[in-house]
């Protein structure tokens, strides 16, 4: 059955690529989706057999990777809770988008390229999640990023496409970096790849009553002029993992690629965005907990990253104009709640967050792509509104997203939908959480949910309520989508409405087992002895529960008044506080100080080294010296050859004379 989920896509992604213009568009179409259905549906299967059983993990092998010295890699399954989850999330959304995008994409002349590009991207992401060794989880990393260039600039004739992509290529490689060098890391503390070996050894490093144990205080390396203790480099290579993750996941500093991503078709940016790519910096700090949990420095930077990202990502979203943008900030901030919750060990909220984002996040790209689609392509909601009475099933699609993700429900109950419950968790456990930025990731959770709950639903009303912005032309035009378009949509909302109310015990319920997280994940995840945050967080005070919910009243009613009660207070706003207006709308400037830092210095760089380098010393004085000294020197003898008889005459008395000159003073002397 694995071998199924995971090689269906790639099959898929050859026969469309291959075979594209021989079997044509149709065909494509639904071979691709016909098989992400089944590898979905047998996901599902996977979960109900592996997370709700007391299974005990297990590795399925594929075949012989790597034998050299002592690196010994498989490629193998590893099937566990964890697993199985990511694999119902990655291949849930992607049957879904690639059935949208038949009718998303209908117009599109290239579509069997594109239908290839998304089911290999997919087979991509179910390699890294199903990775039983970190050589494997960064052969499906690469391929991610590999497949993720080829969709952001799937429309490669736009300067702006193509631009996104390669940006979103080259932030990522950074982030890489710092992957592949915790690697190496991993290697050289545990003397393997393999996760087993890994999880099983990483006890070692854990300190007892506060003090490092013998093992942990042993100087094993040095690092940049550093000599490190085994506890030291372990947190040295959880923090060089985190790099990576946050090079994936798009967290602060290494953010500006995904709202630039936008340039890609709308699928992509809830394949891409919602479920799948961003989503697998979090699914490796949830793996690696098992060493993670053994270096609270780390963890302690985790928190403060996504504290951050949180807040950061929240505050641009609220004056975009561009549909996608708003949300893409949102999956950026959303990113960053997940974080907190793994930077303060609760690793089970932030999959159940994961989870529950990936339903309701892609109903909210889908829906986006909807409006776009019923407005002839325009993104920018300035020109929208009015469009609730002419693309009715749409609206409320969107408003079931906006719900989910700006958390409805009664605090206190099991009454709310999935954000409710996921977003609160992660809020709680940051209320309860030990380590030194627990208190302030917080404060910043909850700031962030009142700017999340503004700006959804500032694009709510922008884009479906007062009156219609756009031209009398395009409202004309303005249609529902097709029902291939919006079946999708109603399995999604499902989703984004029920997914925490039926999951919420699984993965946040305490745990009844010795070595188990709890009794959803058991060993797939892990707590240390003295992480107890699974029980705390349940025992919070009612203000606590409360705050999110009052933080999502809060920006409904500052949204409410600023663009249905009082349309014109916005402008004046922007007016009053212009300073503080183009800050956010130029998010922070963090593009042209990285133009300014890194960017303009390479192209002149660059340049000098095309011109002065490769031009002037390289070819001047090589193959291009070489070939014009030739030039010179033939250019000169070739006139001797004009073609004129009495040159030649004249030419043959000079040597005649010579030769006689020659010969009477040789031989006088």
């Amino acid at each position: 059955m694995y071998h199924a989920i995971v090689f269906l896509p790639l099959l898929g992604a050859l026969i469309a690529g291959f075979g594209g213009r021989a079997l044509g568009a149709k065909a494509c179409e639904y071979i691709t989706s016909g098989f992400l259905v089944i590898a979905a549906i047998l996901s599902w299967i996977a979960l109900i057999t592996v997370g709700f059983s007391e299974a005990e993990p297990r590795t399925v092998q594929v075949m012989r990777f790597i034998g050299s010295g002592n690196l010994d890699v498989n490629w193998a399954f590893r099937i566990d809770t964890l697993t199985v989850v990511m694999l119902v999330v990655v291949n849930t959304v992607s049957s879904l988008v690639h059935i949208y995008s038949i009718g998303y994409m209908h117009d599109d002349p290239h579509r069997p390229r594109f239908f290839a590009y998304l089911s290999l991207f997919t087979f991509a992401m179910l390699m890294l999640v199903t990775a039983d060794n970190l050589v494997q989880m960064f052969f499906g990393w690469e391929g991610v990023g590999l497949a993720s260039y080829l969709l952001i600039g799937f429309w490669y004739k736009k300067a702006s496409a193509n631009n996104a992509a390669m940006k979103a290529f080259i932030v990522n490689r950074v982030g890489d970096f710092g992957f592949i060098l915790g690697i190496f890391g991993v290697f050289v503390l545990f003397g393997s790849v393999n996760l087993d070996t890994i999880f099983a050894n990483a006890a070692a490093f854990a300190s007892v009553d506060g003090e490092a144990s013998e093992a942990a205080r042993e100087v094993l390396f040095r690092f940049l002029w550093m000599d490190l203790t085994a506890g030291e480099a372990l947190t040295v290579v959880c923090l060089l993992l985190f790099l990576g993750a946050m090079g994936k996941s798009a967290q602060f500093m290494l953010h500006t690629w995904l709202p630039d991503a936008m340039e890609g078709p709308t699928p992509v940016s809830a394949l891409i965005h919602a479920a799948t790519m961003v989503t697998a910096g979090v699914f490796m700090v949830a793996r690696l907990s098992p060493i993670f949990e053994f270096s609270p420095d780390a963890l302690t930077v985790v928190t403060i990253v996504g504290a951050i990202t949180a807040f950061f990502a929240a505050t641009v979203g609220l004056v975009q104009n561009d549909i996608k943008r708003v949300i893409a900030y949102s999956t950026c901030s959303q990113l960053g709640y997940m974080f907190v919750a793994l930077g303060v060990g609760a690793y089970g909220a932030a999959m159940f967050h994961l989870f529950t984002h990936a339903f309701f996040k892609a109903l909210l790209f889908l829906g986006a792509g909807s409006v776009i689609h019923a407005v002839s392509d325009e993104q920018d909601m300035r020109k929208m509104g009015g469009l609730r009475k002419h693309i009715p099933m749409t609206y409320w699609m969107m408003i079931i997203g906006t719900i989910a993700l700006t958390g409805v429900g009664i605090p206190g109950t099991y009454i709310g939908t999935a954000g409710f419950f996921s977003k609160d968790a992660i809020i709680e456990s940051a209320f309860v959480g030990h380590n030194a930025a627990a208190g302030f990731a917080f404060g910043m959770l909850l700031i962030a949910a009142v700017m999340t709950s503004f700006y959804s639903w500032r694009l709510i009303f922008m884009t479906f309520h007062g009156k219609p912005r756009a031209t009398a032309d395009v409202m004309h035009h303005v249609h529902e989508s097709p029902p291939v378009m919006l079946v999708p949509l109603y399995i999604l909302a499902v989703g984004a409405l029920l997914s925490g109310f039926f999951f919420y015990s699984a993965f946040v319920g305490h745990g009844h087992h010795e070595g188990w997280y709890n009794d959803f994940f058991r060993t797939a995840l892990f707590a240390g002895p003295d992480n107890h945050i699974l029980e705390e967080f349940h025992e919070v005070a009612f203000w606590v529960k409360a705050s999110p919910a009052v933080a999502m009243l809060i920006g409904l009613v500052t949204a409410w008044y600023m663009y249905i009660r009082s349309p014109e207070t916005p402008a004046a706003l922007a007016r009053q506080h212009r300073g503080l207006y183009q800050f956010l709308l130029n998010k922070w400037y963090f593009d042209e100080l990285y133009d300014f830092l890194f960017v303009n210095p390479a192209k002149r760089l660059g340049t000098f080294l095309w011109k002065r380098g490769d031009g002037w010393l390289i070819d001047g004085f090589g193959p291009n010296g070489v070939a014009k000294r030739v030039t010179d020197v033939t250019g000169r003898v070739v006139r001797l050859q004009s073609g004129y008889l009495y040159h030649y005459a004249f030419a043959m008395m000079i040597g005649l004379a010579a030769l006689i000159t020659w010969m009477m003073l040789g031989g006088a002397l």
